[in-house]
């Protein structure tokens, strides 16, 4: 493979895992939307940090509970709506070496959201844009944002189309199987 990449040199320290929706009751908790594919990893977090417009706020966990796709969490020394309601809209992260493990050949999608997307003959065609989850399997979202009327491709993440992943060097390489560029 030809492929010519710059190091990013950086991945992302930190994932988001939530958005804050509403309070929850009068005594602190609040109603937590889960960006994540495991919402059940709240259940074992022992904290959080809370992103405001007053700055970030590292907040211990008291108890989580899951509610009708929600997470319901209750942080220590917040026992009070007052306390806790003008955060509402702020989302929730946790530090890179607390985010869930991975299986062997899996990627943080944020760590690879803006890599530099080429064939395996060099062809340039834009960088990650997106991840779509489908099901049997997660499409790439490409386009090269350079560019006004740039093509927006749409590939699937299967052995046969991405040959390459490789994150720290910023750089995915694929495959154009057929009919991927008659769209």
């Amino acid at each position: 493979m030809a492929a010519r990449f710059v190091k990013r040199g950086f991945m992302e320290t930190r994932f988001r895992i939530g958005i804050f929706t509403s309070t929850h009751g009068i005594r602190g908790e609040i109603k937590v939307y889960p960006t994540t594919d495991s919402p059940d990893r709240f259940l074992y977090l022992k904290e959080a940090i809370l992103e405001t417009r007053e700055g970030d706020m590292t907040l211990k966990v008291e108890k989580a509970r899951l509610a009708k796709g929600m997470v319901i969490l209750k942080f220590k020394d917040i026992d009070n709506i007052n306390d806790i309601e003008r955060h509402k809209g702020a989302s929730l992260f946790v530090p890179r070496d607390q985010a869930a493990p991975l299986e062997e050949g899996s990627y943080y999608v944020a760590d690879l959201l803006g890599c530099r997307v080429e064939t395996e003959e060099g062809r340039y065609l834009g960088t990650l844009q997106d991840v779509l989850p489908t099901g049997a399997n997660d499409v790439f979202v490409v386009k090269d944002q350079s560019q006004k009327d740039s093509k927006e491709y749409l590939l699937p993440h299967i052995k046969d189309c991405v040959k390459q992943i490789d994150p720290e060097a910023g750089c995915i390489v694929v495959h154009m199987m057929d009919g991927l560029e008659a769209l």
